[in-house]
């Protein structure tokens, strides 16, 4: 005899076919300050209906992403290119996962318009992994960054990059495009990367971004964790001591909130004191910038985000001048 599938196994099938046999992790009921009002705005419709027109993916709705009433009002959005569908399946993520479609070579040019309607001064350029391509997406990121460039070359861009994995030359096709924000999130602990990044590598993803810092030194670098997944402080800890050594700039961590119970179960809600904590470690250990809250998500004001970060840098670059002006002066001559 032949069962019927559950709805919730229908919806799997199609969008996370290879979690409909995972063991089902029920959703715990969200706290206080993680709820958020729903969407409603004319501002959030007209941006949907922009989206649409354009036919542009964003991870805001991809992702489910508890933000995007308050972004999209605020008409931010954080395009998603290369199609919607991802060919890793990490089990935190709300991204459709299979075969994902032919490349949109419009795409390039439909972002940089959109950029342009919604009048935007910083943009968020994200993708899903694309590892059925030869250069993992890469020049596609490139030709977004450049179309943008021509249309709105007063916009500063920021892209966040899968990991190009086993691509050669793809990251240096992107740092070579010039985004001014290089952000690749290392998204958890090394010790849950088999269950929760099962087709990522956590060094390689640190090497990634520390490479970037080679090829450009003046490229600003950012990665982000989840937390609540089950890892531990002094594993977070651990993570940003790894960060900055390899000179990431600026790191954002926020909470995990589990999309479906299918997927990785979540282990408990982090408070907002906990991430004050967080926020104040980290920078105790030299980042340019830190954005630490239940709510923080890679591309969550972002726009602020980034003068905030260009005022960081110049200040440190004032008082190291400041500095190395002092330790001349005070220097014996010699004889």
């Amino acid at each position: 005899m032949v069962n019927k599938l559950t709805d919730l196994e229908l919806r799997q099938q199609v969008r996370h076919p290879e979690k409909v046999k995972k063991a089902i992790s029920p959703i715990k009921r969200k706290p206080n300050w993680i709820r958020v009002k729903a969407p409603n705005s004319s501002a959030y419709h007209e941006t949907r209906a922009l989206m649409q027109e354009l036919k542009l993916t964003t991870v805001c709705e991809e992702a489910a992403c508890p933000n995007i009433g308050e972004c999209w009002s605020k008409k931010h959005a954080t395009m998603m290119i290369l199609g919607s569908i991802c060919t890793r399946a990490c089990s935190f993520c709300n991204v459709a996962t299979g075969r994902p479609s032919a490349v949109d070579f419009f795409e390039p040019e439909n972002v940089a318009e959109a950029v342009v309607r919604l009048g935007l001064e910083h943009i968020v350029i994200t993708s899903v992994d694309r590892d059925d391509l030869a250069d993992g997406g890469a020049s596609h990121f490139a030709s977004t960054i450049k179309a943008i460039r021509y249309l709105s070359p007063a916009t500063t861009i920021e892209i966040l990059t899968p990991d190009f994995l086993r691509k050669d030359g793809a990251l240096e096709q992107v740092v070579e495009a010039k985004p001014d924000v290089f952000n690749h999130n290392l998204e958890t602990v090394p010790r849950l990367y088999p269950t929760v990044r099962p087709g990522s590598r956590y060094f390689h993803s640190l090497k990634l971004l520390e490479k970037v810092k080679e090829l450009d030194p003046t490229m600003f670098t950012k990665s982000g964790l989840m937390v609540g997944l089950g890892e531990s402080l002094e594993e977070v800890y651990q993570v940003m001591d790894d960060m900055r050594s390899a000179d990431i700039d600026f790191l954002t961590i926020g909470q995990y909130l589990q999309p479906t119970v299918k997927h990785h179960p979540l282990d408990r809600f982090i408070e907002p004191k906990e991430f004050n904590e967080i926020e104040k470690r980290a920078y105790g250990k030299g980042f340019l910038l830190v954005s630490a809250s239940p709510l923080t998500r890679s591309s969550y004001h972002a726009g602020e985000d980034f003068k905030a970060l260009r005022d960081a840098r110049e200040r440190s670059l004032n008082i190291e001048e400041k500095y190395l002006s002092a330790v001349g002066d005070t220097e014996v001559p010699a004889g």
